[in-house]
């Protein structure tokens, strides 16, 4: 089997990694518009990557294709996958790239074809973990998500960028808009992280999950933010970002009914953001690979995958799942 993946950054040289550590991959074809970056990645991958740098003048020549680009830059090649009918996983946050997409997805399901969008940390092991806290509970009537940091500059640009664009909150059968950087939370994540103040920012997350879970009345997403974040957010970055960021965390809240009560499930994970990213991204292609998927067609994680053999294949891979109180889940 030959996977192409497309961009060499913090996340997809990692895909690409975890990839070759397995036994269904023969070949990676690795994609970047920056030679110096592929160069340094290609020397820790060995012989069985090819190396491809702009200006790529032929079609993508590989059964898999995950795109690991700068989210917003991500567009035309799912769609082209789409159209040559092969599977795709994206790793996009980009709010308005994945609304996007979800108008391909009628295409998706014409054509058979795999796509798995938001493969990532927040959304994608967000998306998972959501779905397995539903079957915690009779009747989820809240899903409330948030993140804390970031993975490589590109994932820092589209977070500075959020916080300054209109939110979405699914609530009571419509689409709420409240301006990024609003709705102040105080989110508890899993340790070392612990308590962040959490805002409203354009996230995916309750688009994917809405189209997930049509029934829950309420779904949000916030991403933790300093007062100087929040006031910045609108102007360029005022310093570059880090090459890859540093520890960060998700928290997903489910608020429902079991046995004629009122339940709170909280789910977490705390990882450095571009690490648990590149992992999620890799056992989502690998369950590509291996036809682990529920259907065929466009959809997040939430919708195409079993989560609970979704979450054991985390941790086996190193990814450790907390419930609220720290403990391990049992999944």
């Amino acid at each position: 089997m030959r996977v192409a993946v497309l961009g060499a950054g913090a996340v997809g040289a990692r895909i690409a990694r975890q990839l070759l550590s397995g036994t269904k991959v023969a070949q990676i074809v690795l994609r970047d518009t920056d030679a110096d970056r592929l160069a340094q990645v290609s020397k820790s991958l060995g012989e069985r990557v090819i190396i491809e740098h702009s200006p790529f003048n032929s079609q993508i020549d590989a059964e898999v294709i995950v795109v690991a680009t700068p989210s917003g830059t991500q567009m035309s090649s799912v769609v082209e996958a789409i159209e040559t009918k092969r599977p795709v996983i994206s790793t996009t946050d980009s709010l308005a790239e994945t609304v996007a997409l979800l108008k391909f997805a009628e295409q998706a399901k014409e054509n058979n074809t795999p796509v798995i969008l938001g493969a990532g940390f927040a959304p994608g092991l967000t998306c998972v973990l959501a779905a397995h806290g539903m079957s915690w509970l009779d009747k989820v009537e809240e899903i409330h998500v948030a993140k804390v940091g970031t993975g490589g500059p590109s994932c820092a640009l589209v977070h500075h960028r959020a916080l300054s664009r209109i939110s979405y909150d699914w609530r009571h059968n419509s689409w709420a808009r409240r301006p990024g950087g609003s709705g102040r939370s105080l989110c508890w994540f899993p340790e070392p992280v612990g308590p962040q103040d959490c805002y409203r920012a354009a996230l995916p997350s309750p688009v994917l999950l809405h189209h997930a879970f049509p029934e829950v009345s309420w779904i949000t997403a916030r991403v933790s933010a300093t007062l100087r974040d929040r006031l910045t957010a609108a102007l360029p970055m005022l310093s570059p970002p880090h090459s890859e960021g540093g520890l960060g965390a998700v928290r997903v809240e489910l608020h429902g009914q079991k046995n004629d009560s009122h339940e709170v499930v909280v789910l977490g994970a705390t990882e450095r953001p571009a690490v648990a990213a590149a992992t999620v991204g890799a056992l989502a292609t690998e369950c590509v690979i291996n036809e682990k998927l529920k259907f065929r067609g466009m959809a997040g994680l939430s919708e195409i995958v079993e989560p609970i053999d979704f979450l054991h294949g985390l941790e086996k891979r190193g990814l450790r799942i907390e419930i609220f109180e720290g403990d391990n889940v049992n999944v």
